[in-house]
């Protein structure tokens, strides 16, 4: 039976007692850490060199930080009242980031929170590039001894719930197993925040060799900041909605483009006629789209889809509450195949109504709308998402092979990528001098396992243009340095300029296809490329419509729907109050005219000839509506102007 522990000094002292004082540790990814437990463990550690800490994790969660007076002014108002005041933010993370970890702790992570370490060396030097599925064994060579790991409790039983994160729990202690190692000191965190989930993820408190209940009220859990959608980022999700295939599966990431997909499915559903008025916008022949018409669907669900995906997040909320989500499987060899052939016997549909899953994830991350709906989901509904580990939904070889391949049918794996290049290889974790961003995570998985499946394809979606630092570069490359995907796995790519579907193409044909989709600016200079190459004929593949691959075109296009509010600047919801809402668009407006030197001149320059400001409630929530000195009064007129110039706008401008 586990040990009970009520406070964090005898937990840690336990710890240290297990592993004889050196500590190696496994914390899940995302919010499934105890934040408390690996403050506690890691001070305690930091202040003897006795001791030794090697922690192996992912995705450490860490608040916003403003780099910028303005951004202070918004951010620290906005992270005070969305995080709660008393967040305990990682300690680890502020020493990696600063570069100033003590001696006898060593941190190794997997996947990295987007762009925040690009300028730490610890993190650059010690961050794991394996992938999801590989994370397990990996751990199990570094000589884990500990994991912990944020539960919930079921209410008045004692069963435990990894709910947020049985992805590599399970994995880890397989792993352990084959390979003849002992088995990790399991610590288990009650954190009444956590949503009860059952199933697969749910376990007797035997499964933990201790349970720590700290007194008094929990810290809130880490939720995401939902962010607007732009006009790029809908085009982008439009087009990807239309591959979707009615009775099929799903898998996307998070982020505004997951959003604008899952929020274009929902249309597609809901209001099929503005849904197809909006492609319609877009690209008048796109339902005869080749892709389309053999991979995907313009109709409504009728069947319905079932998500298998790593993560599950606001976007498959928007699904479920919309009846999009509800193709179920269940773990029975035998009826799914009586289910695929069409021979589903009374006993079949029975079981599919028990015990049926319309979807089944690894983990578990979004907005706090997202975890109190988990909480308040009926049992009936709650029953039907599996939270379950990584291997059963990265990949196809794990042991069910023949089950999973008839639970993912017609499956779309949509994943973001950074840019692509022209002969269809992908990055999506790292810049073209090696820094990591984030991580390979499950993406290679599901693009390998598109191929493997025979109705699956892989879908990459990226911006045409990427603003780095005052310039638009092109999201369409001839080479990089480094990429997450190669070229010989290239399926289909998305930008808001439409579908290049690369899948067995030639090289001149790939080329062909992704200077479709790339932005008119940058259409000539890779063409020029491709010819030096010989990948590409002079005059071959030319069209005309490339003119039309314009910002200023999309935003045309998608106007009526952005002012009827079809298209909303957070489809998932806010997490900004109205007020907060203009001042994201007016300080994102204020980011891109100031992005150089001369651009910050020319726009201080306007602000300062302009008039005053004509939102007084806005200012006021800056702090800015009575300026008390010279700066504070010019940061007053920049973003007076700012609002200005955005009020009256069309949402995505």
């Amino acid at each position: 039976m586990p040990e009970h522990f009520n406070s964090l000094d005898a937990i840690v002292g336990c710890v240290l007692a297990e592993t004889g004082n050196r500590v190696v540790l496994a914390a899940p990814l995302g919010i499934g850490k105890p934040h408390r437990l690996l403050n506690a463990l890691y001070a305690r550690v930091a202040g003897d060199p006795a001791f030794s800490l090697t922690i192996l994790t992912a995705l450490s969660l860490t608040p916003p930080k403003a780099t910028s007076d303005i951004e202070r002014r918004f951010l620290e108002p906005f992270v005070a009242r969305h995080f709660g005041p008393d967040f305990p933010e990682l300690a680890y993370v502020a020493a990696v980031r600063a570069d100033a970890l003590p001696g006898n702790i060593r941190v190794e992570e997997f996947y990295l929170q987007s762009g925040a370490l690009l300028g730490s060396r610890t993190a650059q030097c010690n961050h794991m590039s394996v992938n999801y599925t590989h994370v397990a064994r990996t751990v199990v060579t570094r000589g884990v001894n500990v994991l912990v790991q944020k539960v919930a409790r079921e209410r008045g039983g004692t069963r435990l719930s990894l709910s947020s994160n049985p992805d590599l729990t399970f994995d880890l202690l397989d792993a352990c197993n084959r390979a003849g190692a002992p088995r990790p000191y399991l610590v288990a965190e009650v954190d009444p925040e956590l949503p009860w989930l059952d199933g697969p993820c749910a376990v007797g408190e035997n499964f933990f060799g201790a349970i720590v209940d700290l007194p008094g009220p929990s810290p809130r859990l880490f939720a995401l900041p939902r962010q607007p959608v732009s006009n790029a980022e809908y085009a982008i999700g439009l087009y990807a909605s239309a591959l979707v295939r009615d009775g099929g599966t799903l898998q996307i990431g998070i982020g505004a483009l997951s959003d604008a997909l899952c929020h274009a499915l929902v249309l597609r559903h809901t209001r099929n006629d503005v849904y197809r008025a909006a492609l319609q916008s877009l690209d008048p022949d796109l339902p005869a789209h080749p892709c389309i018409v053999d991979s995907g669907g313009l109709e409504p669900f009728l069947v319905g889809l079932y998500g298998a995906s790593e993560m599950v997040n606001d976007g498959f909320r928007l699904l479920m509450d919309a009846g999009v989500m509800r193709r179920r499987v269940v773990d029975d060899l035998d009826v799914m195949r009586r289910l695929d052939a069409g021979k589903a016997t009374h006993a079949d549909e029975d079981i599919l109504a028990r015990d049926g899953r319309v979807l089944d994830g690894a983990f578990y991350l979004g907005s706090s709308t997202f975890y109190q709906w988990l909480r308040e989901l009926p049992p009936d509904v709650a029953r039907t998402i599996g939270m379950t580990r990584v291997s059963h939904i990265n990949e196809l070889y794990g042991g069910n092979e023949a089950l999973e391949r008839l639970q993912r049918r017609d499956a779309r794996f949509f994943n973001t990528c950074m840019l692509m290049t022209a002969l269809g290889a992908a990055a999506s974790d790292a810049l073209d001098d090696g820094r990591v961003v984030s991580g390979v995570g499950g993406q290679y998985n599901f693009v390998a396992m598109a191929h493997a499946l025979h109705d699956a394809r892989s879908v990459l979606m990226f911006r045409a243009i990427r603003e780095v630092g005052a310039h638009a570069e092109s999201g369409v490359r001839w080479n990089y340095g480094h990429v997450t995907i190669p070229r010989h796995l290239r399926d289909v790519a998305i930008t808001e300029y439409g579908i290049a579907d690369l899948r067995g193409a030639t090289d001149e044909s790939c080329v062909t296809a992704m200077l479709a989709i790339c932005d008119a600016r940058f259409e000539p200079s890779l063409r020029e490329r491709a010819i030096a190459a010989l990948k590409l004929a002079p005059g071959a593949g030319q069209s005309s419509r490339i003119q039309r691959n314009t910002p200023e075109t999309i935003r045309g296009s998608l106007a009526p729907f952005r002012r009827d509010g079809t298209l909303p600047d957070y489809p998932a919801g806010s997490d900004f109050t109205p007020v907060e809402q203009r001042l994201v668009r007016a300080l994102g407006w204020l980011r891109s005219q100031t992005r150089s030197p001369a651009a910050r001149l020319r726009t201080l320059l306007r602000a300062l000839l302009s008039g005053g400001a004509s939102d007084p409630d806005a200012m006021q929530r800056m702090g800015l509506a009575a300026p008390s000195s010279v700066g504070e009064w010019t940061t007053a007129k920049l973003v007076g102007f700012a609002i200005a110039s955005t009020t009256g706008s069309l949402s995505g401008d």
